[in-house]
């Protein structure tokens, strides 16, 4: 009887201990600015960085307007970055939480000028 309890105490500090783990490394993050414009500023998160299996890499961004009120907001982005060809797509998007709307068909795009993902790009490429 007394094994039992002390098997079940063990399973419940290991599940607890990871749970506490999970939410903490879920809210963590490590962000790196790029250049501003003069929209806004744009942010990547170090600590989510990642190769896909396809070679190109996947990273947390996000784009915090110059002027805030009720209709602009930040923006919040999980990008996946070809730095062969310097092309990005975003996988997902939120204002709220990261992955509020996956975008299951997205298609490689460049950046066309824009200072802002050029930056994060450029960053992440170096970063690898």
């Amino acid at each position: 009887m007394l094994n039992k309890i002390i098997n079940i105490l063990f399973v419940f500090i290991v599940f607890f201990s990871i749970s506490i783990s999970n939410e903490v490394n879920a809210v963590e993050h490590s962000w790196v600015s790029v250049p501003k414009s003069k929209y806004g500023e744009q942010l990547w998160d170090k600590k989510s960085f990642k190769k896909n299996d396809d070679g190109s890499f996947r990273v947390l961004s996000k784009f915090i307007p110059k002027q805030k009120n009720d209709i602009t907001q930040d923006i919040l982005y999980t990008m996946d970055i070809n730095c062969t060809e310097k092309t990005f797509r975003d996988v997902a998007v939120g204002s709220k939480e990261f992955e509020e709307y996956k975008n299951i068909n997205s298609k490689w795009k460049f950046a066309n000028g824009d200072k802002l993902i050029l930056g994060v790009i450029n960053q992440v490429c170096d970063y690898e």
